[in-house]
């Protein structure tokens, strides 16, 4: 049977191939594949009656939990443009992206962390100025929808849509389903760059279904899979990687709306789950629990890992230890959520020490940084890709879409690495954490992978830092495993041994967890200011 290739296609073809086989598990909520294409039309005509039309963007602001598929699926249902907004988002940067976007919606929980979400926006919203029915700052808004206990005055209770959804018919809702195109835009989802303003990356549909099917084709995924969904519903990990395959493949979500390791242990027992992607901290947290030794992992099947380096002896413990079949790092990124993935079969060490090859409709090449020449095999350069999942653009920026992608279609990824003669990357690092110590360029992931080869090591980073003599030098921020008990003078002594001088850092701080984005990026100009 030939994948689909809209979402809401791809919706209506889980209901019928996947019927009543749970599609999504949150608590006490178990959804069947039919109820959530029910409830996804549902909320899709109540869209429509609050006036959304095909082609608008509708946001939404909340944590993984089974409201968040629903409301989400049914944007795109309804012909519109899902925005996904971060949970630790403050109202000032969800009125932003909301106008921005020109959103005509918010979906949005109340409520969360325990914050006052809706009064953070009107708060936020005020300040920007302007006109407004329903938020004044926001004009183009016309509803909040508020997911949470009790209802309020000025918004539209989630649980109430039902109703509101009589005043359109299901024909109504269908001719809007059926005018969907591949090329349509699908997602606008928000970089979450370490530095500086987001920007909106513009996705069809085609390519939110092609990232889905090119994850769950390479991991095997099938019905029989019951995936715990940890990385929040607002990336694109959570969203295309998450739901979408989901949708495709039949098998059953767990989201996680706050990861707690002794609670996603609880879950792999009692629900035999088989899917769990997440960074190496991740696999780390769960290892360290006194109780995993007693735990039944044999369930797990496959994990999937993004991070530029993996320590081998993580690998090792995921498979021999936590019993995974498959570990398979990939490489993506918000403007191509699926680049690069190893493959069943691979050996621990290429698993270990690269992001995989190329996925199908993907081409990779690597390029010198000063003159752009393509590269040969183990050359480092700048990481560049080309194919169906590149995005589309971004939002409102011809020059930053310009910028990112040349005129022969090639993306700039900001990444520096080399492939290998079979085809499989390597990250050395992103361009903007080299540092130049002694006239060189040094590449942090280089030495972050070193120290990460230690035992007593569970994670490493490394950023440049003023130095009189040599303009900057490595200062190497690292976390010790449970017992640990190496010094920096030991741990400086083994980077020497094994580094060039000018690459070798010259300090190191102990710190319990490196600071990290939703994304599972480590926060390095968090760690500069740190060290100033």
């Amino acid at each position: 049977m030939p994948f689909p290739d809209t979402l809401p296609q791809a919706v209506r073809a889980a209901a019928e191939e996947f019927g009543d086989r749970l599609a999504v598990v949150d608590g006490s909520h178990r959804l069947t594949f039919t109820e959530v294409h029910e409830k996804v039309r549902e909320v899709a005509r109540a869209y429509l009656a609050l006036g959304v039309r095909p082609g608008d963007r509708v946001a939404i602001w909340a944590p993984n939990t089974w409201e968040w598929e629903v409301a989400g699926l049914a944007i795109t249902y309804a012909g519109a443009a899902l925005v996904p907004l971060n949970t630790r988002y403050k109202g000032h940067e969800v009125s932003d992206v909301v106008q921005r976007t020109g959103a005509t919606l918010l979906v949005m929980a109340d409520g969360f962390l325990g914050r006052d979400q809706v009064a953070e926006v009107r708060a936020a919203a005020a300040e920007l100025g302007g006109e407004g029915d329903v938020v004044p700052g926001l004009p183009a808004l016309r509803a909040i929808v508020r997911i949470g206990e009790g209802r309020t005055e000025d918004t539209v209770a989630f649980a109430d849509l039902g109703e509101v959804a009589t005043a359109v018919s299901e024909a109504e809702l269908d001719a809007v389903a059926d005018a969907v195109t591949p090329n349509d835009v699908a997602d606008i989802l928000f970089t979450s760059g370490t530095t500086g303003r987001s920007k909106g990356v513009l996705s069809a549909h085609s390519q939110t279904v092609a990232a889905a099917r090119a994850w769950g084709t390479t991991g095997q995924v099938s019905s029989d899979d019951n995936y715990l969904v940890i990385s929040p519903f607002f990336h694109s990990y959570g969203y295309k990687v998450g739901i979408v395959t989901s949708i495709l493949f039949g098998c059953t979500l767990f989201p996680v709306a706050a990861f707690d390791p002794k609670e996603a242990l609880r879950l792999i027992t009692d629900e035999r789950i088989s899917i769990f992607p997440g960074a190496p901290t991740v696999f780390y947290s769960m290892l360290q629990l006194p109780e995993f030794a007693d735990a039944d992992t044999s369930s797990l099947r496959l994990a999937n890992i993004g991070a530029a380096t993996i320590p081998v002896q993580l690998i090792r413990s995921m498979y021999h230890e936590m019993g995974f079949g498959l570990v398979l790092p990939a490489f993506g990124m918000t403007e191509c959520v699926m680049a690069t993935m190893c493959r069943p079969g691979d050996s621990e060490d290429v698993v270990a020490t690269t992001n995989g090859r190329a996925l199908d409709g993907i081409e990779m090449r690597v390029v010198d940084l000063d003159t752009g020449a393509v590269l040969g095999p183990d050359e480092q350069g700048e990481i560049q890709f080309r194919g169906d999942m590149v995005m589309l653009g971004y939002l409102d920026d011809e020059e930053a879409t310009a910028a990112a992608i040349d005129a022969d279609g090639w993306l700039r990824t900001g990444d520096v690495g080399s492939v290998d003669a079979a085809g499989n990357m390597k990250i050395t690092d992103r361009l903007k954490d080299m540092y130049i110590s002694g006239g060189f360029n040094v590449y942090p992931a280089e030495i972050e992978h070193l120290l990460q080869g230690l035992d007593e090591i569970t994670e490493a980073a490394v950023v440049g830092v003023p130095d009189e003599r040599m303009g900057e030098v490595g200062k190497a921020y690292v976390v010790l495993a449970e017992g640990a008990s190496l010094t920096e003078t030991e741990i400086l002594a083994f980077a020497k041994e094994r580094l060039a001088n000018f690459k070798a850092p010259r300090s190191v701080a102990f710190v319990d967890v490196l600071p990290r984005n939703l994304s599972g990026k480590v926060l390095k100009n968090e760690l500069r200011e740190d060290h100033a």
